[in-house]
């Protein structure tokens, strides 16, 4: 079960490479205009990013890379930060 635990973190590790171009590695931009992602709650970044995959959420380019994303990857990514 740990492995598999494990696995896991190393996936969505994996996945928040993409989101660390932005948001930086620990979920903390560089700059003031992009939304810090760590310490949010994860229902509610869940809920932001089903919000851009689903077009209900107003953003610039988060509509686009949340479709790369299955609902599952998503979750993962919201447990992470």
């Amino acid at each position: 079960m740990a492995q598999s635990a494990s696995h896991s973190a190393k996936i969505a590790q994996s996945l928040a490479a993409t989101c660390a171009n932005c948001h930086g590695t620990n979920g903390t931009p560089a700059g003031t205009r992009l939304p810090v992602l760590a310490g949010q709650s994860e229902a509610d970044l869940l809920a932001a990013l089903k919000g851009f995959k689903d077009g209900s959420r107003p953003a610039t380019v988060m509509h686009q890379i949340s479709k790369g994303y299955t609902g599952q990857q998503l979750a993962m990514l919201a447990n992470y930060f």
